[in-house]
């Protein structure tokens, strides 16, 4: 790898580590880590803070991932591989957040964003997977894990690059990645204790699913 890719691989990191969170936190005189599970990321700024603040911060942490794919490969352009290399460590970035002691949220939508620039149609399964289970069972981090391994399954099965690719590699290290990030939440989803949103559990409420987590 050139200096160029590596110097766009660690630019790459530091940007993911902007933490949509801290950043309209910050204007908004908000500390997301003293409210509600104490997570930086969209969802418990929706919890505790409402739409509008959840959208920025979702707009902000997608679009971050986008930008370092999109942007920092033209350092070294001849290098295939170096997108998902950007991608991978904007996610990291924003997990293990350089400008926050290392310290930061689960990367799910900067690797949302960076799926949205990258692998586009794998993005469209992953999310109809992430609805569909928010539909059936409310539960954000459950949705999250189905639709990484929706993703997994398409780039395996239905897209020409294949699993033994860069992009396959990136989409199942990063399924790795959310399964570490979300240690917490199996935890608490096993134990009964995962929160959900019990108004999104449309299909779950119809199909008369058993209820998973608490309100």
């Amino acid at each position: 790898m050139s200096a160029l890719a590596i110097c766009a691989v660690l630019l790459a990191f530091a940007l993911g580590g902007i933490l949509g969170g801290r950043v309209v936190g910050h204007f908004k005189g908000v500390d997301l880590r003293a409210a509600g599970s104490g997570n930086i990321g969209a969802t418990n700024a929706l919890r505790t803070q409402g739409g509008g603040f959840a959208l920025l911060v979702l707009l902000i942490d997608a679009g971050k991932g986008a930008l370092a794919v999109l942007l920092l490969p033209r350092l070294a352009p001849e290098l295939a591989s170096l997108p998902f290399a950007c991608g991978a460590a904007s996610v990291l970035g924003h997990c293990f957040s350089p400008w926050a002691h290392f310290n930061g949220g689960k990367g799910v939508a900067t690797l949302a964003g960076v799926f949205l620039a990258l692998l586009p149609l794998s993005f469209v399964w992953m999310l109809a997977a992430f609805v569909l289970c928010i539909l059936l069972t409310g539960v954000v981090s459950l949705a999250t894990l189905f639709g990484a391994l929706v993703a997994v399954l398409h780039v395996t099965c239905f897209s020409p690059l294949g699993l033994l690719s860069s992009a396959g590699a990136f989409v199942a290290a990063m399924t790795l990645l959310v399964l570490l990030t979300h240690r917490s939440n199996w935890q608490r989803l096993w134990a009964g204790e995962e929160s959900r949103f019990e108004k999104a559990r449309v299909l779950g409420r119809a199909l008369r699913l058993p209820v998973l987590g608490r309100p």
